[in-house]
C-alpha cells in the first residue's frame, strides 16, 4: 500500500511490563510507513498501573491517546472502543505485548494492496495445552460452522483495516467474539479478507487473560446471541 495514515490500536489489560516497549515500538513503525499516525490505547480497567504509564506517555507524545474504561469488558469493549476512537485510513490491531514483527505487520499491509481486511494466522502454536487446543478448534469450528468464516484463526493477535471496514459499525459484542461480528459484518458488506501465516512471538512478559472462564463464557454467549439476532 501507499504511505498514509495510520491508527495502532491497543487493547489492554494489566499490561505494565509490556505496553511502554509497544507503544515505543508502534510509533518507530509508523513514522517508517506512514506520513500521519496515532497509537489509541484502550485501558480495559486494568489493577496494576498500566493505564497511569499510558497516560504518562501520552502527556509527552500527542501521537498517543490514552482511553480508561471503568469497568472491566473481557477485551472486546476495549477493542470496539479503541476501533471506535481510531480515525486514520488505515487500522492496526495488535495486542499489547507486540507478538507480530515489525516485517509482519508491513507484509500484512502488502496484503492489504487488493484486500480491504488482512488477518494473519499462526504458523506454529503458541500455546501447546490440551485445554487450549480443545477449546481453540471447538470455537473456529463453530464459527465456521455457524457463520461460514472460513478462517484459519479467526481471534489472531494481528489484524489491519481499511477504515470504510469500520465505519458504520455498531458492533454489539464485549468478548473476544467482537473479532467474529467485525469479519461477519464486513462480508455481509461486501469486504474482502485475506489470510497470511506469520510465527507471532512468544510472551516473555505478564500473562494473557483470554482464557479467562469468565471471558470464555461471555464469548459463547455473545456468539449466540449474535447468532439469533441476524437472518442468517
Amino acid at each position: 500500500m501507499s504511505r498514509s495514515s495510520v491508527s495502532f490500536v491497543f487493547p489492554m489489560f494489566n499490561e505494565a511490563e509490556n505496553i511502554g516497549e509497544a507503544i515505543r515500538r508502534a510509533t518507530a513503525l509508523a513514522r517508517e510507513i506512514a506520513d500521519d499516525y496515532e497509537i489509541v490505547v484502550v485501558d480495559d480497567a486494568s489493577t496494576d498501573g498500566s493505564g497511569d504509564i499510558v497516560d504518562a506517555i501520552a502527556v509527552r507524545d500527542p501521537h498517543v491517546k490514552s482511553v480508561r474504561l471503568a469497568v472491566n469488558t473481557m477485551f472486546g469493549g476495549a477493542l470496539n472502543e479503541g476501533l471506535r476512537r481510531s480515525a486514520k485510513d488505515v487500522v492496526i490491531y495488535t495486542d499489547s505485548d507486540f507478538p507480530a514483527t515489525e516485517g509482519d505487520i508491513k507484509r500484512g499491509l502488502a496484503v492489504m494492496s487488493d484486500a480491504d481486511i488482512a488477518t494473519a494466522y499462526s504458523l506454529a502454536l503458541k500455546d501447546a495445552s490440551f485445554k487450549r487446543i480443545i477449546m481453540s478448534k471447538v470455537y473456529n469450528f463453530l464459527v465456521r460452522l455457524l457463520f461460514g468464516l472460513r478462517l484459519r484463526d479467526i481471534n489472531s493477535g494481528l489484524k489491519i483495516y481499511k477504515r470504510p471496514v469500520l465505519d458504520g459499525l455498531d458492533l454489539k459484542s464485549r468478548s473476544p467474539f467482537i473479532d467474529v461480528e467485525i469479519f461477519a459484518e464486513a462480508l455481509r458488506r461486501g469486504f474482502t479478507i485475506k489470510q497470511f501465516g506469520l510465527i507471532f512471538e512468544l510472551r516473555t512478559k505478564g500473562s494473557s487473560s483470554i482464557s479467562r472462564i469468565g471471558v470464555v463464557l461471555r464469548t459463547f454467549r455473545d456468539m449466540f446471541a449474535y447468532k439469533l439476532s441476524r437472518p442468517w
